[in-house]
């Protein structure tokens, strides 16, 4: 197992331990998956129309609801790695997509070609980015982005090493021929990759936490939805007349009740003269 951990993480770290052969085995199998199952079609289209005298429209048909079956097997695929771990689901991932392109060489006709390629969708969910970068994701954790970006360009080199390879077997072997060839390179190199460089042990998930490091604490519902707790609905109506009673006492005095500063109140004005003169008389 030395061969296989790069990194052994002490206990209580929170540092995980990352697979050695992980990264160099999924740049590899993304490069072989990539080019043989995808980017070898468009290469042998002209020849597979011109053999077999299916229409381009059809073929690319076929082709066309292989990715679409990938989209929707990835959730429940998605799933079953989350809990296993991609060893398992990469592995038989790769041994479909061996048996698909094999059925795809063989196809009699074009409906048995169709599901040729619907069994490649099936392979294409199970070992393209996604599963590939969900296993980076959880080995790595913090430092994923640089293992990403690596397997993300390595993929990159896909066309550029399988399209013109593709095109050399062409120019010696039937299509049929030449996609039995790319299906025994996608054995050997895929198959033994998934299979030995994955076994590491799955980490469980790692549950969001907060940037502060402290976690936030469980929020209690309200007593208005637990009216048989009598002592919280008791204390409800308090707590309300004391906010209240606060509230009013800090709030700012309205505009409209302010005394501007510039004018001062007004003073009472002395009464008439004749008020005053007429007072003692009314005394006596």
């Amino acid at each position: 197992m030395q061969h296989i951990q790069a990194d052994t993480a002490a206990p209580g770290t929170g540092v995980r331990a990352r697979p050695r052969a992980v990264l160099p085995a999924l740049c590899a199998t993304q490069i072989t998956s990539w080019g043989i199952v995808y980017y070898a079609f468009p290469v042998l289209l002209p020849r597979l129309t011109a053999d077999t005298g299916w229409s381009t429209n059809a073929a690319t048909a076929a082709f066309s609801l292989a990715l679409l079956v990938s989209g929707v097997a990835g959730i429940p695929i998605g799933r079953i790695l989350d809990r296993r771990g991609p060893r398992a689901v990469m592995t038989v991932g790769s041994a479909v997509g061996v048996l698909a392109l094999l059925v795809v060489a063989a196809a009699p006709n074009l409906i048995v070609f169709t599901l040729g390629w619907l069994l490649a969708g099936i392979a294409m969910a199970a070992t393209f980015y996604p599963p590939a970068f969900a296993a980076l994701t959880r080995w790595w954790g913090p430092d994923r982005i640089r293992a990403l970006t690596i397997v993300t360009l390595a993929g990159g080199l896909a066309s550029t090493v399988f399209a013109p390879l593709t095109a050399l077997l062409a120019e010696h072997l039937s299509w049929r021929a030449t996609y039995a060839v790319l299906a025994v390179v996608l054995a050997v190199v895929t198959i033994p990759a998934h299979a030995l460089a994955l076994r590491a042990p799955w980490p469980p998930a790692a549950h969001p936490r907060p940037r502060d490091g402290r976690t936030h604490p469980r929020v209690r519902p309200s007593a208005h939805l637990h009216p048989h707790r009598g002592k919280q609905t008791e204390r409800t109506p308090q707590r309300s007349t004391r906010a209240l009673t606060t509230h009013s006492a800090s709030a700012p005095t309205p505009p409209a009740l302010r005394t501007p500063r510039s004018q001062p109140c007004p003073r009472p004005r002395p009464a008439p003269a004749a008020i005053h003169a007429t007072t003692p008389s009314l005394i006596r």
